[in-house]
Formats: C-alpha cells, structure tokens, sequence
C-alpha cells in the first residue's frame, strides 16, 4: 500500500527543458517510477539524443520540441501533446538558465532574456497545462524553484529575483487551482553538478567555499532530487499544495 502512493504507472508528465542536467535526470525519475514521459527542449537533435536514453531504460517517451518562452509556441506545443500524444498529469517546469553579471553592469537585453526563460516560461506552460487538467478535475503541478528563491550571491541578482518570484507564482497557481483539484508545488535545489554551474564546480575558490558551507559537505548529485519529484507527482502528495520542498544538503537550515 505504502509504495503504491508513489507508483506513476498510467500518468503522463511533460518536463521542461530536459535534454540534459536536472531537467533529464527528473524525467529518468518519474519514468522508472511508471510516468510516460515528454521531453521538451528547444534542440530538436540534444532532444532526440535524451530520448533515446531514457528508451534504453524502458520509459515510454516522445519529444516535444518548443521555445517554452515564447508564448504562442507553448501553446501550439501543449495542445499538440494534448491530442496527439495524450492528455498530461503531471508537468515539470524546470527550464532555465544562469547569466552571471555584476548588477550595476547587468543589460536590459539580458535581463529580459533570464526573465522570459526562467519566470515567463513557468506562467506560460502553467496555465497552458492548467487550461487541460482544469476541465479533468486533476493534476501535478512542480515548478522547479532554487536555494535562490530565499538567498542571494554576488553576481547573480536577477537570477534570484527569477526564482523568487517562481517561488510566490507557486504559491499563486495553488490559491487559484487547487479548487480545482490541482497541486502545485515546487522543488528547490541547492547546488548541484549540472552543465549550468560548470564554471563553478571548476572554481577551486567556490568548490572549497560551497563543501564549507554546506553541511552534508558536498554538491548535490542529480539523481537526488528524483524523490522529490516523484513525490509531488504522486498520490503521496494530494494535500501538499503551494509549498516549495528545499533539496539543498541543509544549506538553508544553518548559518
């Protein structure tokens, strides 16, 4: 009985920006625990390559490839899936990406950039999904938030005001859906080895400061944040509503 709260089988779950890092790993997650998969990237052929390693594992996948910040195309991309692929359950938010810059020498351009990937891109496919799961009574909901929804670090401002305001959209989407019988929630990672802290995992300086600072002494690796998600995938969570699960080693926890 205990494990079938977290059995996926019979679901459908559409993740964001998952050809490669967290994006492919929470994918891996939710299709070994039974989730069809769509993968969704705007690289036609790094997406076909992540395909076709989660069908060596048995997963049912088919990709679905979008700019999730462009508005018009998350909806044509969504209603596609919805017809031809099938009806979602579960949808992943979890494209984005990282422009580090002093802020006093931050663009415009750049700023609007991060903001259409990392904020624009989460309301879009939200309420896309939304429209579909509304009229089903059901659905999961996970916005991939970050340790930088609640603090900051030099260079990386407008990231965090991203991931901030991923945070309370969260907390939005919950007031407004969960009447209708959606959970929305979100994960929030510390740091972790992915392609977008690379500089960082090769920066002696910040490798040492980030094992000192956080407790489990370590970067996160991203299979560990598969529970996580399977979690608020799952029937395990259908009261957990509008709340952010921090999965950051205990960084958040001490000063």
């Amino acid at each position: 009985m205990s494990t079938a709260l977290f059995d996926l089988s019979g679901r459908r779950a559409l993740v964001t920006g998952s050809s490669q890092g967290i994006g492919l790993s929470l994918a891996l997650g939710l299709g070994r625990a039974g989730a069809a998969i769509v993968l969704n990237g705007r690289d036609a052929a790094k997406l076909d390559g992540a395909v076709a390693e989660l069908r060596k594992e048995g997963i049912a996948v088919e990709p679905a490839a979008f700019d999730v910040s462009d508005a018009a195309a998350v909806k044509a991309g969504v209603d596609r899936i919805e017809a031809e692929i099938g009806p979602l359950d579960i949808l992943v938010n979890n494209a984005g990406i990282q422009r580090r810059a002093p802020l006093e020498e931050y663009s415009v351009e750049t700023w609007h950039e991060l903001m259409r990937v990392n904020l624009d891109s989460v309301f879009y496919v939200g309420q896309a999904v939304a429209r579909h799961m509304i009229g089903r009574k059901r659905g999961k909901i996970i916005n991939i938030a970050s340790l930088q929804s609640e603090a900051a670090r030099y260079s990386i401002a407008p990231y965090t005001a991203s991931k901030g305001a991923v945070k309370n959209l969260t907390k939005g989407m919950c007031t407004d859906w969960a009447r209708h019988g959606l959970q929305v929630n979100g994960i929030g990672p510390g740091y972790f080895a992915t392609p977008l802290n690379q500089a960082l995992i090769e920066n002696p300086d910040f490798d040492a400061w980030l094992r000192n600072r956080t407790p489990a002494g370590r970067w996160g690796r991203v299979e560990e944040l598969q529970g996580a998600a399977i979690f608020l995938a799952s029937s395990a969570s259908d009261f957990v509503n509008g709340q952010i699960l921090y999965v950051d080693g205990g960084v958040l926890a001490t000063l």
